[in-house]
């Protein structure tokens, strides 16, 4: 049987076993992966993964179950199972699926699979982390260790079935290559990386590209000095600021919202960022890291509009947070094989700006160039922001020297108010993307 077949006979067996609907998701994969340290081959794995999962309802009640067996006899159980738990399981009168209507995928290539990274050799593969980890230690004497070059690739298929009459199924693939290198100046030692990943291994810049960018990152953070405690504009350089539009998601995530464990619960038409911010949620761009032809409860992914010149025009919702909300679904469920849908994103990002990142900088008189955050302390319900940072501070305008040993501290309701300028330098490296930001002003805590 194909896993569509498997999947379909699963949902059809639960209803027969007395659920009133049903879902199966059902997701296999490959994956490889090798770290090479010094020219040596540190790490290398390969392996595989088949499972299925069933969430069943009956009535209100729900439950779930999963299994790696998919057999005939290892899809029954796991129907069974999930029958058993729905019977003791406690009512939920939120508990549901998607209308018929809101069901339905995408049409056409979205470009999620290439046939170039499925199958790459081995010996490749550490090619390629050896030339990209040799490429920065031969940029600069003072670049003298590394943590590794690393190569990665994967493929799989993922399978979604419902008592609703859905059936989707796509398939995808992803590649990476990484370089970590250590550099070494007036016997202190700094560390920096520099990554690139794609859909297809072509797409994915050159070894020595890749070594190059992490040798430059690395040798800039050489002789960090530490700043006194003050009030100034921070830039987070676009590879930190995806954090910034990882914390607007767990403000919008339709699970902290109607739990009103968000700082935007209750917020929507309402002003609360800078003109300068607009957030969107796109699932439909080809090719990227957070696309898909439906989400997880067999939606049609979309493009979602979150915030828009500053005002909050919607939140992230699955079905059962949109009944919580009385709202309608906008298609960001999220699970793996088993249990409820969670909420997600696809292609998370803040629209560009108009200035170049060096012109942003350009505009700063004396402020912080943060490169690296540490820790995670930031508060979703209150917004209080505080994390450790290093980076460059830039001086009349231009950056001027390492920085290290730093706090920067904020709240995100004034953060976003603040958000003065943004550049036009955005690119996607995941599903999460950010430009170049600007921060008015923020606390820096040093020595």
């Amino acid at each position: 049987m194909t896993l569509a077949e498997i999947a379909t006979s699963a949902v059809k067996l639960a209803r027969e076993l007395g659920a009133t609907d049903s879902e199966c998701t059902i997701s296999e994969g490959s994956q490889f992966e090798t770290v090479v340290r010094m020219g040596e081959v540190e790490n290398i794995k390969d392996a595989g993964s088949r499972a299925a999962g069933i969430r069943v309802l009956q009535g209100t009640r729900a439950g779930s179950a999963y299994t790696s067996d998919l057999s005939p006899e290892g899809i029954q159980h796991m129907v069974r199972s999930a029958i058993e738990i729905a019977a003791i399981a406690s009512e939920d009168p939120m508990a549901g699926m998607p209308d018929e209507t809101e069901l339905g995928q995408l049409d056409g290539d979205l470009g999620l699979y290439h046939a170039d990274t499925v199958g790459i050799a081995a010996s490749t593969g550490i090619e390629l982390a050896r030339r990209a980890e040799r490429a920065a230690l031969d940029c600069d004497p003072r670049i003298t260790n590394s943590e590794g070059g690393s190569f990665d690739s994967s493929a799989g298929r993922r399978v979604f079935a419902n008592s609703r009459g859905f059936l989707g199924e796509y398939r995808y693939t992803s590649c990476s290559l990484t370089a970590q290198p250590v550099a070494k100046d007036n016997g202190a030692m700094e560390r920096d990386y520099w990554s690139s990943a794609a859909r297809s291994a072509a797409g994915l810049e050159s070894p020595e590209e890749v070594g190059q960018k992490a040798a430059a990152r690395v040798l800039r953070r050489l002789n960090p000095r530490k700043v006194a405690t003050q009030k100034c504009p921070v830039v987070f350089d676009k590879r930190v600021a995806r954090s910034m539009v990882g914390h607007i998601f767990d403000a919008v995530n339709g699970g902290a919202v109607y739990r009103k464990s968000s700082f935007l619960a209750g917020k929507l038409g309402e002003k609360v960022a800078s003109d300068s911010l607009t957030v969107i949620d796109d699932a439909t761009k080809p090719g990227l890291f957070g696309t898909s032809p439906f989400d997880d409860e067999g939606v049609p992914s979309r493009r979602t509009i979150v915030i828009e010149k500053g005002v909050l025009k919607s939140y992230l919702l699955n079905t059962y947070t949109a009944k919580k909300l009385g709202l309608k679904t906008t298609g960001n469920a999220s699970r793996g094989v088993s249990g409820n849908a969670g909420v997600g994103h696809g292609n998370l990002y803040i629209e560009n700006g108009e200035t170049s990142a060096e012109e942003l900088i350009a505009g700063v008189k004396n402020g912080f160039f943060v490169t690296e955050l540490i820790g995670h302390g930031v508060n979703a319900l209150t917004g209080d922001y505080s994390r450790g940072a290093s980076g460059l501070w830039i001086e009349n305008g231009e950056l001027a020297y390492s920085v290290a040993e730093v706090t920067i501290a904020g709240n995100l309701r004034d953060m976003l108010f603040s958000l003065e300028t943004i550049a036009s330098d955005l690119e996607f490296r995941g599903s999460v993307a950010s430009p170049t930001l600007l921060i008015r002003e923020m606390t820096l805590s040093g020595q």
